[in-house]
């Protein structure tokens, strides 16, 4: 029997989780800067004319929602204000959101206002045809050159969605090699870091692909950015693979997972199954070009808020010796 997850619970939970003793290592303070994602924060869906009766319900909105992806100034500042006011030093968005932006006066004045720094974002070339890879990449160095102009540092490279059932990833590993050298470089040549994201459901999803990729690839322009909480939903043991690849890490996602029914199987950093103090052990006075940024699927469970998760994130890291901005 399932049983439903109510948002009152959740939260108890999360704080109950929290509260945790720590043992006397973990006190310490860490030389590590963390920021947040933005994909937390779903954007709702635009309004729409009353629906004619038996038509199909409206798309969610945010990733994944359908439609054309548009972008709201306000839903964008509100991910801004919530990030910085919670002292965060970074945000991460993706690439067409920040394109959108440009059509509303740009990212800067929020910059400026917010004091918070986009320090990356989310996007990247198609990774599985040789046809489309000269103009795939054309398009998504104009995506990195905007980032570039606003003061980011890393793109991170989301690999393509994939039918896992019929994937055959033999098959395409030296297009994916190749088109991660390319852009990597290309990349490099205008002054940002290229880090490969593994992500479920995608061409790059299992651990056995991840490493065969990041063992061919010209790491001198293709750094590593993995997801943790990613890692642990496709089976991999989230802490050995940062092990074995920490020299070319560059980013990170700090995820957890818990394989509960809210967040698509995640949950609150420091609420699931991923060993996060081991994680920054390693990350630990590392010098990255990019940050660990903390990251929280939104989808349609979502018991608590972005802000709410954004607190519990910060309220464990800070137990786990990770220092804030003042806001």
């Amino acid at each position: 029997m399932t049983r439903k997850v109510d948002r009152r619970s959740f939260l108890k939970a999360a704080g109950a989780g929290c509260a945790a003793s720590l043992p006397a290592w973990a006190q310490r303070k860490r030389n590590v800067k963390i920021g947040h994602t933005g994909i937390t924060w779903v954007q709702p869906p635009p309004p729409r004319p009353p629906a004619a009766e038996g038509a199909p319900a409206a798309p969610p909105g945010g990733r994944g929602g359908g439609g054309p992806r548009r972008v709201d100034p306000a839903y964008i500042e509100g991910i801004f204000k919530d990030v910085s006011g919670l002292g965060y030093y970074g945000l991460e968005l993706f690439t067409f959101q920040i394109q959108g932006m440009e059509a509303n006066g740009g990212m800067g004045p929020l910059i400026e206002k917010y004091k918070l720094p986009i320090v990356s974002a989310y996007g990247g070339p198609n990774l599985l045809d040789p046809a489309q890879r000269k103009d795939s990449i054309a398009q998504s160095l104009e995506s990195a050159k905007l980032l570039k102009k606003y003061g980011g540092k890393v793109l991170v490279i989301g690999p393509n969605g994939v039918r896992r059932d019929t994937y055959n990833f033999k098959e395409h590993k030296d297009d994916i090699v190749a088109t991660l050298n390319e852009f990597g470089k290309a990349l490099a040549d205008i002054g940002i870091t290229g880090c490969l994201h593994q992500h479920t459901g995608t061409c790059i999803e299992s651990r056995d692909e991840t490493y065969a990729v990041m063992e061919a690839v010209d790491t001198r322009y293709v750094k590593f950015g993995p997801d943790i909480g990613q890692l642990q939903k496709g089976g991999s043991d989230p802490v050995q693979v940062v092990k074995d690849f920490l020299p070319v890490v560059n980013h990170l996602h700090l995820k957890d997972y818990s394989g509960g029914e809210a967040f698509l199987g995640y949950c609150p950093v420091g609420q699931g199954k991923v060993n996060i103090p081991a994680i920054l052990d390693m990350m630990d006075g590392k010098n990255i070009a990019g940050m660990i940024m903390v990251e929280l699927d939104g989808g349609p469970r979502m018991p608590m808020t972005a802000l709410e998760t954004a607190t519990i994130a910060k309220s464990y890291l800070e137990k786990q010796g990770v220092a804030f901005r003042k806001s």
